[in-house]
């Protein structure tokens, strides 16, 4: 027998052993979502390399918890100014497999600064051991110690912001991670991961498990300590019911229909259309907390609607490398759909598109900005989560109707109420089912105050002292004197 039949049977009898879902398993296309064209295959995570991952990172984390906090946190230091050195390549890595434009990509990698320097400011406040009740014969103390080995499974809509709120936070507080970027933002991932080792962060803290939604799964049958989950309401609950049994922490930074209220009062009725469309627009609208509803006194409406579409209307729609673009594609071609859906039911019912409402013909997941009006709460565009370019403005006649429409949901990840009277505003606000409120803003994250979802917009708070007391736990110490 020649040493190619010994060579062409080995290969046949390993493709008999194999399934077919084992191979394509192996690799995974990274597409453009502007062009259509594939910019890399990668090779995927299999079982046993994502279980050595995770062993590698069980044995790094024992060292990693007792490295002390400062130099932890020095890395991390070293970490962003790495980013910051290489902002341009990574907002390209970024633009290119996301379709996000890339000066909002820019932004987006220069705004997740604000994560570390915040770990810098409070870190070391909130992780170190604090002194309990003073007793002449017992000394009590509480202690803070990491999780252990950290499961992130992250999303692409915002890799840098919502990875670095658990990665991040993770690594500060002891704790050694495997990280899941989605299969959208897996280049991002890599190269996120590249910095944190050139920063001294060792390969045996982080690991990047690379792959689709198997590997997300394949990561909840591991003895992880914790569980933090950003994405869809539905893949959120999934997490949560699979991984109940374990009895370890979960968090879940889940979807919103985010509300915005515009009173007759507001102070200039132009500036908040710029605001509220940019709201809903940025990123084309592909953000847990774009605006998705829009609520306006009858008593400004027309005004209102008219400066909203002037906003659109000189959107520029294209190619997200153009410095002046600002909405690209879609991500994920499938959300197209969702949108096409959601305006042919609005449009049964009898609402009007106003601008917009067509796929853009040519390669690329292109959607025109669309703007609705005449609807209300019986189609699913002002009831079930858009994710798109899209957008409804309904007209109301009192504080009281508003409220009840913005109540009327079940997520409660962020409200705005736009006016000139901000007693009026808290009034409406403090009535919000909603982890976030907003007054004259919107579409805002900050670093100093948690982040948090109610309903189905997630369990649990990443940010502030609470986002980095999630990662630790409390170990009670009762020292009796002599």
């Amino acid at each position: 027998m020649t040493r190619y039949h010994m060579v062409t049977g080995h290969l046949l009898t390993w493709l008999k052993k194999t399934s077919v879902k084992q191979l394509l398993f192996q690799f995974m296309k990274i597409i453009n979502p502007a062009t259509e064209e594939i910019i890399r295959e990668v090779s995927q995570d299999s079982p046993e390399s994502l279980k050595k991952k995770f062993l590698t990172l069980k044995n790094g984390q024992i060292n990693w918890k007792n490295t002390p906090v400062d130099d932890r946190l020095e890395k991390i230091a070293e970490f962003g100014n790495l980013v910051k050195i290489d902002i341009e390549r990574l907002a390209k890595i970024l633009t290119q497999e996301t379709g996000k434009p890339i000066q909002q990509s820019r932004n987006e990698i220069k705004g997740a600064h604000n994560r570390i320097e915040h770990l810098q400011n409070e870190a070391k406040k909130w992780l170190l051991p604090e002194m309990g009740h003073v007793d002449p014969m017992i000394r009590e103390a509480i202690f803070y110690e990491p999780l252990g080995v950290i499961g992130n499974i992250s999303a692409w809509n915002y890799p840098y912001n919502v990875g670095y709120n658990v990665f991040l936070y993770a690594l500060a507080a002891g704790n050694s991670v495997l990280y899941k970027p989605s299969e959208y933002a897996t280049l991002t991932g890599l190269a996120i991961a590249e910095h944190l080792y050139q920063s001294g962060i060792p390969e045996s803290v982080f690991q990047v498990a690379v792959g689709d939604g198997e590997i997300g799964r394949r990561l909840l049958t591991l003895d992880l300590d914790g569980y933090f989950f950003t994405g869809s309401y539905g893949t959120g609950r999934k997490i949560a019911v699979k991984v109940a049994q374990k009895l370890v922490p979960v968090q879940l930074e889940l979807g919103g229909k985010d509300p915005l209220y515009v009173m007759e009062d507001v102070e200039n009725v132009r500036q908040a259309a710029i605001n509220a469309a940019e709201g809903s627009f940025y990123n084309a609208g592909q953000s847990c907390c774009a605006v998705e509803r829009i609520y306006v006194s009858e008593k400004i409406y027309d005004d209102f609607v008219k400066y909203f579409i002037q906003e659109v209307s000189d959107y520029k729609v294209g190619n997200p490398i153009d410095e002046n673009t600002f909405i690209g594609p879609l991500t994920r071609s499938q959300q197209i759909k969702v949108l096409r859906e959601q305006i042919e039911d609005a449009k049964r019912k009898g609402a009007e598109v106003l601008t917009g409402g067509h796929r853009i013909e040519g390669p690329g997941n292109f959607f025109e900005p669309t703007v609705l009006t005449g609807v209300n709460h019986t189609m699913r565009v002002m009831k079930e989560e858009t994710f798109g370019p899209l957008i409804g403005i309904q007209k109301v006649s009192s504080d009281e109707e508003a409220i009840s429409l913005m109540n009327d949901t079940s997520f409660g990840l962020t409200a705005a109420v736009f006016g000139s009277e901000e007693k009026r505003a808290l009034s409406i606000l403090n009535q919000m089912n909603t982890g976030t409120v907003y007054w004259n803003c919107c579409d805002r994250v900050s670093p100093y105050v948690p982040w948090s979802g109610r309903k189905n917009s997630g369990l649990g708070s990443t940010l502030s002292y609470q986002g980095i007391r999630a990662f630790v736990q409390p170990k009670a110490y009762h020292l009796k004197l002599k």
